[in-house]
């Protein structure tokens, strides 16, 4: 299992699962409990897709049970999963990419934008591109892995207590508002602004990345979401972007000399080392706002990358292979949002029906 899956797992249970259904004997979990659970999420907020994962979550622990003879029968499968919303897609339209790509070219790893808007592909595969699956002659992109940073584990024998020290602010985030560190209640209020405020639950394990007997931590390279090796032709008017962009990366490279860590990445950190997808998303933020463009998602990019290639004309099944998607059903939502080939099928139609026979 991916890192940030495993994570995202065990912050669901963390928060969720375990507050709202802990209290039950697991044989004795009836239906009703899991409909309430439901219905309390939904109550505080949370969106259906998030609901359904946890029913995902709680239907596949309850069977690997059954396996192991903890219960007889699982429950998650006697009730209707939740529905989650299908999220409304919001591609950039042509002119709107066209500016991207104009306001990214004086910036470091311009590249990345071109590569994101052209090929589509998801940030972590993006992120993990090495020059090694990257043929400059063909243009033939092999986008087989994705970079991820694994969680730290404690090393030592008492999590809890190695953490102490961080137990004070451990889990709240730097103040968005003033960018400073969340420990300055008296400059908060002479700003009229109360920092976010969280704490640490009792007997909290976790800050493993404090400990100094740390383990299993670090950047490593995953296969990439789905089955398949997802190899890509680069379009031709991106293959001399990228040759300049190599040609950047290694003058930076001997500027940086020893520092210089060498993962053969093709946009990592001004050191080579990977980039974090925080920082990924702010320098996309921050380029957008250069652009002059509405605010959008990284992940809108790769929408936009799928609406292009169906108002060319590509075929559906086409662009399912170059997008990755396991499920062309996936690929398919991009036709809902072709507005030009919809008007131009409009026109089409008019002139049917009240054109000139001629």
């Amino acid at each position: 299992m991916a890192p940030r899956t495993l994570e995202d797992y065990r912050s669901k249970t963390r928060h969720w699962i375990i507050p709202l259904l802990g209290r039950h004997r697991l044989d004795r979990l009836a239906p009703e409990h899991l409909d309430k659970a439901y219905a309390t999420m939904l109550e505080q907020g949370l969106s259906s897709s998030t609901v359904l994962k946890v029913h995902r979550i709680l239907s596949r622990a309850l069977k690997i049970a059954m396996r192991r003879g903890k219960v007889t029968r699982n429950i998650a499968t006697l009730i209707d999963a939740p529905v989650a919303a299908d999220p409304d897609l919001a591609p950039l339209t042509r002119n709107e990419a066209r500016k991207i790509l104009e306001a990214a070219k004086p910036r470091r790893n311009a590249a990345r934008w071109s590569v994101a808007l052209a090929l589509g592909i998801r940030q972590g595969e993006a992120l993990g591109l090495r020059w090694s699956f990257v043929d400059l002659e063909t243009g033939v992109i092999k986008a087989w892995f994705q970079v991820q940073r694994s969680p730290w584990r404690h090393g030592c024998d008492d999590p809890h207590e190695c953490g102490k020290e961080w137990h004070r602010w451990p889990c709240k985030p730097r103040c968005k508002t003033h960018k400073h560190d969340p420990d300055c209640p008296q400059d908060c209020k002479k700003r009229g602004h109360v920092c976010p405020t969280r704490t640490c639950p009792k007997g909290c394990t976790g800050h493993a990345d404090r400990c100094p007997k740390r383990t299993g931590g670090g950047i490593i390279f995953r296969q990439r979401k789905g089955r398949s090796r997802l190899t890509l032709q680069c379009p031709p008017e991106l293959l001399p972007i990228l040759r300049e962009h190599k040609k950047l990366q290694d003058a930076e490279r001997a500027e940086a000399g020893d520092l210089w860590e060498d993962h053969d990445l093709l946009f990592p950190t001004k050191r080579g080392r990977p980039m974090e997808r925080s920082e990924d998303d702010k320098m996309w933020k921050a380029l957008l706002k250069r652009a002059g463009v509405r605010e959008a998602r990284l992940h809108d990019a790769r929408h936009t990358a799928g609406t292009l290639l169906v108002e060319q004309g590509v075929h559906i099944r086409v662009a399912q292979e170059i997008l990755g998607h396991a499920r062309v059903t996936t690929t398919e939502r991009y036709t809902h949002v072709a507005g030009a080939l919809i008007q131009d099928a409009s026109t089409r139609m008019g002139a049917a029906l009240w054109g000139d026979d001629d």
